[in-house]
């Protein structure tokens, strides 16, 4: 009896001795924890811990030293986030980059872009069109990838595509209009000044016929005179031109151009866009001459504007040409 006891006695501490001795390792990687969890904050003072790979590597190898149960009050992260790390760690073990590029290069992004370009410029052009226009400029793409290309840009199969729009459509016959309207400027005196204002849509070939204070119909078709005789044999490639509803573009204005064959063409009431071109080089007018200038007299306003277009149609850089534009000189009407 009393050897069974003494017995028990010796494998109890024997077995408190062995749990000691078990529960030395777990601390020890408790404290390692602790001690790296400090180093990294170390480093970022002040801000959010970032852990690297050298960090999630320590973490993932010292939860297999400690219990899972005691994870959450050891680790700054969360045991889902340990064990995601971990399988992390075996899936790049066992991970094969090959270096070697496989499948079809992708298509340049130029190329799209050339790609969408033609269908919406073009709308009766399906992608078995574009891939030919393509292969005549020297890129060989299949029509998958071409009806691939179009469908990331939204744009619908030629026969459902909508009809040209008003861009498009006057983008066609750019080199055959030519838009006229007034350009009003206020004195350093509040005196009204009128300046008439020609462009060639297709060139953007600026021209101002003249200056006045009081326009009347008979100065008006004496400009338009004017216009016809400086444009010569080039009036026959411009059987548009475009206006708005102005009384002083009466009926003898009109004729002028009509017996060289141009057709007139009104906008509607209240409707600048119509004439957007006009109305856009009206506005560039103003923003880089009109505005940085104060203008006395209507004599001086016309000194200003005789420089203006060597500047616009020679030097400067046009948007819908694509580059600089040839000026012809225009008189103006002093």
């Amino acid at each position: 009896m009393l050897l069974s006891l003494i017995y028990r006695v010796v494998r109890c501490l024997f077995g408190l001795l062995a749990v000691l001795v078990r529960s030395d390792a777990p601390r020890e990687a408790e404290l390692l924890v602790l001690r790296h969890e400090n180093q990294v904050l170390r480093r970022q003072l002040g801000g959010r811990p970032r852990w690297g790979r050298a960090d999630r590597l320590w973490f993932a190898a010292l939860s297999r030293l400690i219990q899972r149960r005691r994870w959450a009050e050891v680790f700054p992260v969360t045991p889902a986030t340990i064990l995601r790390w971990h399988r992390g760690l075996v899936a790049r073990k066992w991970t094969f980059t090959d270096k070697r590029r496989r499948g079809r290069p992708c298509t340049r992004r130029p190329v799209k872009a050339v790609i969408v370009r033609m269908a919406r410029e073009n709308p009766t052009w399906g992608h078995r069109r574009i891939e030919g226009e393509l292969a005549r400029l020297g890129y060989t793409i299949a029509a998958s990838t071409v009806w691939e290309i179009l469908h990331a840009a939204g744009i619908d199969p030629a026969p459902r595509r909508a009809g040209p729009s008003w861009r498009q459509f006057l983008t066609a016959q750019a080199h055959a209009i030519i838009a006229c309207d007034f350009l009003m400027v206020e004195t350093i005196l509040l005196k009204r000044l009128y300046v008439l204002v020609f462009i060639e849509h297709g060139t953007r070939r600026l021209r101002l016929a003249g200056v006045t204070a009081h326009p009347t119909g008979a100065w008006t078709v004496q400009q338009a005179r004017n216009l016809v005789m400086d444009l010569g044999e080039r009036i026959a490639g411009l059987p548009f031109l475009i206006h708005d509803r102005d009384p002083l573009f009466t009926v003898a204005f009109r004729e002028v151009f009509t017996t060289e064959g141009l057709r007139i063409i009104t906008t509607l009431p209240r409707t600048p866009r119509m004439n957007a071109i006009c109305e856009r080089v009206i506005g560039t007018l103003r923003r880089e001459l009109l505005d940085r200038i104060l203008i006395l007299s209507e004599r001086h306003l016309a000194l200003v504007l005789r420089e203006y277009p060597i500047h616009y149609n020679g030097g400067r850089t046009s948007p819908g040409t694509n580059g600089p534009r040839t000026w012809q000189h225009s008189p103006l009407a002093t």
